[in-house]
């Protein structure tokens, strides 16, 4: 189980900070003492001081899966010492759980290989490992190796990607999906319900024939039924896991059979159904199944941005605007205007929806960057899909919740403009024609007058032909 747990950054005046001195193939660095990481990842966090955000705990968590499944399958072919593996095991628990959380500083703007995070958390596994042991971080040889023993069988070429995709179906399956599908089932019962309100319909912002409220919605169903199965079209790419390519998708250092091996065994520790990628070279080189995935994830941010307008725009007013529709008045709209209520519901979505777009854009070039053996953008493309499917799981139960479930027609509002609009005039092109129609909709327009006055004044129907034609309700 994934705990997405928020890092704590506590300052401490350097003088007060008790350091030790860790080493790797550069040469010795001074390491904050009540922290697991080594020098890989001091170094880092020197060299990448670069905005605000880290590497999502998720991403951390995965890889954390993956070092247990190395270890566990590692062990098993024997190569790696049985009493290594179950440190290894019992630390990278430890962070799967996100009790180590304020042991990974690094931000996303680093190496486009995502080494120094994977070196951040093999560091971090091994130095536990090594305190869980017995051992002590301040002197005396280490029970194991960040490297040799947590990476074994592993590069951080293959390790990432495999990263990338545990952290993206997790949060998919267990986040986004399950967003959108409240959001759906409830705009899905408000379309029975209202199926047979009749209201204006609406093209170019302009008067057009009637349809009911609950027809209007039901396009909103089908907008997100098909943007659902888009996006769980794309699960099965996704699935597939990078891990026992290594350095550039040969599997150089891997054991025969370790790819499906630990493909198992991740599966298993998830309860994910992964597998392993049937072309390595691709899963290292390309990320085009997150592109893929984010591509969806744009199709349902599209349709929600139309769904939260349409609905923001129904219930505008609500005296002078359209307001054919009520929603609910959450909280206060104006510092200023007294009783002003706003649909700050509708806003915070398109917000949402926007990013998911600018995300998309940034992830499609970072989708781009795979010269040769390996894609280089992989910390931003990770981090651009998790936010994605983060913020429209999110966004979708807010809207739910305090929007979508008290949405209410205003029939007063909507027998009015529906009455009042000169489209209904339609009803009689098969009757009269359509120049004959068109007359008396301009008429009545210029005049300031109705239909059926028109229409009866030009003589073209009588005021009995007039009600039995033009009814609304049968033109739905």
């Amino acid at each position: 189980m994934f705990y997405n747990c928020l890092i704590k950054v506590y300052y401490i005046k350097e003088s007060e900070m008790k350091y030790r001195t860790e080493f790797d193939s550069i040469g010795k660095i001074k390491v904050p003492g009540d922290k697991y990481w080594g020098a890989s990842t001091e170094r880092s966090n020197k060299y990448f001081n670069i905005g605000e955000f880290l590497v999502r705990p998720l991403v951390i968590q995965s890889i954390a899966i993956i070092k247990k499944a190395a270890a566990i399958v590692n062990a098993k072919n024997k190569d790696l010492d049985p009493k290594i593996s179950k440190y290894i095991v019992k630390a990278a628990e430890e962070v799967i759980k996100g009790k180590l959380d304020n042991h990974f500083p690094l931000k996303v703007w680093q190496t486009g290989s995502g080494t120094q995070t994977n070196m951040n958390v093999n560091e971090v596994i091994a130095n536990r490992a090594h305190v869980l042991s017995g051992g002590n971080l301040d002197s005396g040889p280490k029970a194991l190796q960040a490297n040799d023993d947590v990476n074994k069988s592993q590069s951080s070429n293959d390790t990432f990607p495999t990263a990338m995709h545990i952290a993206s179906y997790k949060i998919i399956i267990e986040n986004t999906i399950p967003g959108i599908e409240v959001l759906r089932d409830t705009l899905s019962e408000k379309s029975k319900k209202f199926m047979d309100v009749v209201k204006i319909g609406r093209t170019h912002l302009m008067d057009a024939t009637p349809l009911t409220i609950g027809q209007e919605f039901s396009g909103y169903v089908s907008q997100l039924n098909h943007g659902l199965k888009a996006l769980k079209n794309t699960l099965h790419h996704l699935s597939e896991l990078a891990l026992g390519g290594t350095a550039v998708g040969t599997g150089l250092n891997t054991p025969k059979g370790y790819s499906k091996e630990v493909a198992s065994q991740i599966a298993s520790i998830s309860g994910l159904p992964f597998i392993s990628a049937e072309n390595k070279f691709e899963a290292l080189a390309a990320h085009d199944a997150m592109v893929e995935t984010h591509g969806a994830l744009k199709q349902i941010a599209v349709s929600l941005n139309k769904i939260a307008n349409d609905i923001r725009l129904l219930a505008s007013g609500p005296r002078s605007g359209i307001g054919e529709i009520i929603i609910p008045a959450n909280e206060p709209g104006s510092s200023i205007m007294p009783g002003k209520v706003n649909p700050t519901q509708c806003e915070a979505l398109t917000m949402v929806c926007a990013q998911v777009m600018g995300n998309d854009v940034a992830l499609s070039v970072g989708g781009t960057q795979g010269h040769y053996e390996l894609n280089v953008f992989k910390p931003m493309i990770a981090r651009n899909l998790i936010e994605s499917a983060q913020l429209i799981g999110d966004a979708c139960v807010s809207f739910n919740n305090h929007c979508a479930t008290g949405i209410e027609p205003n029939f007063k509002n909507i027998n009015r403009l529906l009455n009042n609009s000169l489209m209904l005039v339609t009803a009689l092109n098969t009757k009269i024609g359509y120049y004959k129609a068109a007359e008396i909709a301009n008429t009545a327009h210029k005049n300031g007058t109705t239909l059926k006055e028109e229409a009866i004044n030009l003589g073209y129907v009588t005021a009995e032909d007039y009600d039995s034609w033009v009814d609304p309700k049968k033109m739905i």
